[in-house]
């Protein structure tokens, strides 16, 4: 069973195009200044008052926890938009997407609370949406036998978070780790 993330996000049409406006405004300027920046720079930017932010985040770290559900939920989704392409594909591709993840993340991991049950079930919820992409690149063959989301995850995650000389580099770094998860022929 897949764990559930649960939204704070609020039923009415209107208050729900303003949370929305709020966590496009949070990922957008946590993304360039970090999660320390005013609050009342994400309000302005959501077109919002800060008394509405504060009335859907009264702090700074539900604001935070609810961005990194969101990307994480997106994440989620992105498993299932890829299912269709044969394995080694799929997998890949989703591991493209846990790259933009991993990127998105690092402007407010810092602020990020490991020990929450929040937490705990939002990396839950990252292996059970990739496992099975491995489970079927694994059975068909093309991905190596004795490595588990886990060490997948973990492996992008570090080579996601290292500086680069430039974009170039980071690719190929990148494609020399999906080299390494690929089976070998024979």
């Amino acid at each position: 069973m897949e764990p559930e993330l649960v939204s704070r996000r609020p039923k009415r049409a209107d208050a729900r195009r303003n949370f929305d406006a709020l966590i496009a405004a949070a990922r957008d300027t946590f993304a360039e200044k970090g999660t320390q920046t005013s609050l009342e720079d994400v309000a302005r930017r959501a077109g919002v008052s800060i008394a509405t932010l504060y009335r859907n985040f009264p702090t700074r770290e539900d604001l935070v926890e609810e961005v990194h559900r969101e990307e994480v939920e997106a994440l989620c989704r992105a498993a299932g938009d890829v299912v269709e392409l044969e394995p080694w594909e799929a997998l890949v591709a989703w591991l493209h997407r846990f790259v933009e993840y991993i990127g998105t993340k690092q402007a407010f991991a810092d602020a990020l609370n490991r020990s929450t049950d929040g937490f705990q079930t939002r990396r839950r919820a990252m292996h059970a949406a990739g496992g099975p992409l491995l489970e079927r690149a694994q059975r068909a063959g093309v991905a190596r036998q004795e490595i588990s989301i886990d060490d997948v995850l973990r492996m992008i995650s570090g080579i996601s978070t290292v500086e680069y000389v430039d974009e170039e580099q980071r690719k190929r770094v990148l494609e020399v780790a999906l080299a390494g998860l690929r089976a070998m022929p024979g």
